[in-house]
């Protein structure tokens, strides 16, 4: 491990200082409309690097580019950014027709007054088939902006219903990434860990449906005008969802998406072959500031881990919270630190293992408590912060359908996440530990 050092972690408070210190301060105190949402983000974090770049003088300026290179082309953030290209090519290819005939559809036979919940079901739903977050949101995103407009729930609130379904899923699945990186960190068994899980975030959902429920049942909602649908061009649709639910991998499904969606647009006479290509490009251009934010994180976070800013938050952390309940909650402060730091739940997680597994040990925490907590802790975290991948792809998103929407308006909406992190303050302090041997 480095060698400790705090003043390794500057970045992260430059970062912070800008971008959410002046969007606080346009939004809220000078009232300046859209005031976060105008901030450059990825200027903020080329600043952050640039500051990183400055610290730790030991390495010349070769061996930092060694460093960032390290971080930036490690598999999660490779597949990350693929992921994100390949989600806006689909955006692009079924367009914005396709996301509401899909809701015009869903909205034809299940009544207005529960549209919000349905939605949190839904991308709860995908997203524990699919294993991604950030895929879920994508797909179903327009979705939720396309019920919005029809019928009069606010925008934030649904997206912010997507956002929070989407987590349980990245949470639980078998085949997401923080789910994979929790059990080998801290070598359990993925059934186990699901064991262990399901019975934090199954409440937790349960919970979010009651409140959204009561949320929505007061609310005057207009009678949705059915438009014109056409059920063709939901296909599409319909075959991501259900690879997805058959848990076919989320490259495949997406491609599936595409070509499907190519066939039925181009055979209908929707779009020309030009205008198809154009389109393709334009979803893809659409997720490129998510991608430089997700590459330039990566390079940051190696820089800081290489000076040892990370390593001084890990003992900090260990030293500060005493007792098994106590190494629970510090072990889930850490990844929310970490995920804090990185905007990325899997990286956090990946760095936050090796401490964490050493705390298990020390406090007598069994190996499948230890990747549940660390995997729920992060995604809490991850659902909530207005930098992260799933709320930056929010945003955009709606910003492609014409719907201008900021990270705070949607935060207050995240019943999830806050749902989550109420259930596992209970699992933590209330709930004994089974006695089972640490596997």
């Amino acid at each position: 491990m480095k060698e400790p050092k705090f003043r390794a972690l500057l970045p992260i408070g430059v970062f912070l200082v800008l971008y959410l210190g002046m969007g606080i301060l346009f939004e809220y105190v000078l009232k300046i409309s859209m005031g976060f949402y105008s901030i450059p983000i990825v200027v903020v974090f080329l600043i952050a690097l640039f500051v990183a770049c400055l610290q730790n003088k030991e390495l010349s300026l070769d061996d930092k580019f060694q460093v960032m290179a390290r971080g930036v082309g490690d598999k999660n953030i490779i597949t990350m950014v693929l992921i994100f290209m390949v989600a806006g090519i689909f955006v692009g290819v079924v367009g914005r027709s396709s996301a509401e005939s899909v809701a015009y559809f869903v909205l034809s036979f299940i009544p207005a007054q529960f549209a919000v919940l349905v939605l949190f079901v839904v991308s709860a739903f995908v997203s524990l088939a699919m294993g991604t977050s950030v895929g879920t949101i994508t797909l179903i995103a327009p979705i939720a902006i396309a019920v919005a407009n029809s019928t009069g729930f606010g925008i934030p609130l649904c997206i912010g219903s997507v956002v929070g379904g989407s987590m349980f899923g990245d949470n639980l699945s078998f085949i997401s990434d923080t789910t994979i990186a929790a059990c080998n960190g801290q070598g359990c068994a993925m059934k186990d860990k699901f064991r262990e899980n399901i019975g934090i975030a199954l409440p937790a959902a349960l919970l979010t449906m009651a409140v959204i429920f009561v949320k929505t049942l007061g609310m005057e909602v207009g009678t949705p005008e059915i438009e014109e649908y056409n059920l063709i061009q939901i296909i599409p649709y319909i075959l991501v969802l259900l690879g997805g639910a058959v848990g076919i991998n989320v490259f495949i499904v997406l491609l599936i998406g595409i070509i499907s969606g190519a066939v039925i647009m181009l055979s209908n006479g929707v779009v020309t072959p030009m205008e198809m290509l154009a389109n393709m490009g334009g979803g893809v251009s659409g997720m490129f500031e998510t991608s430089m934010v997700a590459i330039l994180v990566a390079a940051i976070c190696a820089l800081i881990e290489e000076y040892g800013g990370f390593a001084a938050l890990l003992n900090l952390i260990k030293k500060v919270f005493k007792g098994k309940k106590g190494g629970q909650l510090g072990m889930g402060l850490l990844v929310g630190a970490m995920d804090i730091a990185t905007a990325n739940n899997t990286v956090a997680i990946v760095m936050a293992n090796p401490i964490a597994k050493e705390m298990a040990q020390d406090y007598g925490i069994s190996s499948r408590k230890a990747a549940s907590i660390l995997d729920t802790f992060s995604c809490i975290f991850q659902g909530i912060i207005p930098y992260g991948a799933q709320m930056l792809v929010a945003v955009s998103v709606a910003a492609e359908l014409g719907c201008v929407v900021s990270a705070f308006e949607i935060i207050p909406n995240l019943l999830y996440p806050y749902m989550l992190l109420l259930s596992s303050m209970i699992f933590v302090f209330l709930i004994p530990e089974k006695k089972a041997e640490q596997k």
